[in-house]
């Protein structure tokens, strides 16, 4: 190339440099701060917040770059749900079940006593109408909300003492969360509500009898083994707890398109690896809660799973009869599904699990 063309070319990339700063590039990126229910890294909820927020990043092309404050870094973890409603925080990763004091339409979304498991719960929104209503309740708190993970089959909890019946329910001090929290109370239970951190701190002074927090992943990192021996099923209060990621709505739709397919498509391509996440550690750590730490595993009676399922049902009755339009459609959505889908688990999922366990040779 002849001198006088190269500084041609060489005076053009200088035009084109200066119309087109490398600034220019970085302008588009989105840097979201993202608050969260949990402490940073608690196996489970913890894990799967930052999980969250690498895959968002990821899919974006780094174009939304999203840095985890962990609960109390920048706001306690039950401010999360005001901190993104009011443009403190771009979003949140927690659980439905903390926002019950907003309404009671918020804890259909996470779980129900008696109520839908994770895959069922993926099945509302996606196939029975169950986003509609989700995104109608939080436009109302300028939110747009998604599921993101499913902790799966909870379990009734931790206890200084064992059951023998539903009276020993009455007056039992107990941490529970949602709309299990009404269940409970219906049977004199006093219930009481905090966080994993303060649940074990209450146990350990007596200050709770009992209480129940997620499952033997979570659990076992939180130290309970270490106050109370005594680990109940099933967790009919929550056959399934969802997570939620919750974007602020206007920041939301002021994404162009693909980085709203990009953030909606991390959250629902999470909520399957977080679920199986939960499912294959807690059995795991189960096994070393009872080899290592002498924990006891218990079934709930009998009697008081009926008297239980008596008491979800009053709640639920009480929410159809509610004063809040909303409130009523939500509910009876979620009654229409539940009905639906638990009529072919029977045969399906019911039928399968029954098999595998009558007794016969197969090698483990």
């Amino acid at each position: 190339m002849k001198r006088r063309d190269f500084i041609k070319v060489a005076g053009a990339g200088a035009v084109a440099s200066a119309a087109f700063p490398a600034p220019a590039i970085a302008q588009d990126v989105r840097k979201w701060k993202m608050v969260t229910a949990w402490p940073k890294n608690l196996p489970g909820p913890g894990v799967a917040a930052q999980q969250l927020a690498n895959r968002i990043t990821a899919l974006s092309g780094g174009r939304i770059q999203v840095k985890l404050y962990a609960a109390g870094e920048l706001v306690p973890g039950r401010g999360v749900f005001d901190a993104v409603s009011e443009g403190t925080a771009e979003l949140y990763h927690a659980v439905p079940a903390y926002w019950g004091s907003k309404s009671k339409n918020f804890l259909l979304f996470g779980s129900q006593p008696f109520g839908l498991r994770a895959d069922e719960q993926l099945g509302w929104l996606v196939h029975g109408g169950g986003q509609a209503l989700y995104d109608e309740l939080y436009a109302q708190f300028d939110l747009k909300p998604f599921l993101c993970g499913n902790s799966g089959p909870q379990w009734f909890g931790w206890f200084r003492n064992e059951l023998k019946s539903a009276d020993d329910l009455k007056g039992l001090r107990y941490r529970t969360t949602g709309l299990a929290s009404e269940m409970m109370s219906k049977l004199g239970t006093a219930v009481q509500a905090m966080g994993g951190r303060a649940m074990f701190q209450a146990l350990q002074s007596g200050a709770i009898d009992a209480g129940e927090f997620i499952g033997p992943w979570s659990d076992s990192a939180l130290g309970f083994d270490q106050v109370a021996k005594n680990y109940y099923w099933p967790g009919i209060g929550e056959p399934s707890s969802a997570e939620e990621c919750v974007v602020n709505k206007k920041v939301y739709n002021a994404l162009p398109d693909d980085l709203k397919q990009a953030v909606a498509y991390a959250c629902g391509s999470l909520y399957n690896d977080v679920w199986t996440e939960y499912t294959t550690k807690h059995a795991r750590a189960l096994k070393f809660l009872v080899a290592e730490k002498g924990v006891k595993v218990r079934a709930l009676p009998e009697d008081i799973i009926i008297k239980m399922g008596n008491a979800a049902g009053e709640v639920m009755n009480e929410l159809l009869e509610a004063d809040d339009d909303l409130l009523r459609r939500t509910t009876k959505s979620f009654l229409e599904y539940r009905s639906s889908i638990s009529d072919y688990m029977v045969y399906a999922d019911n039928g399968a699990m029954n098999a595998r366990n009558l007794n016969y040779s197969y090698p483990s």
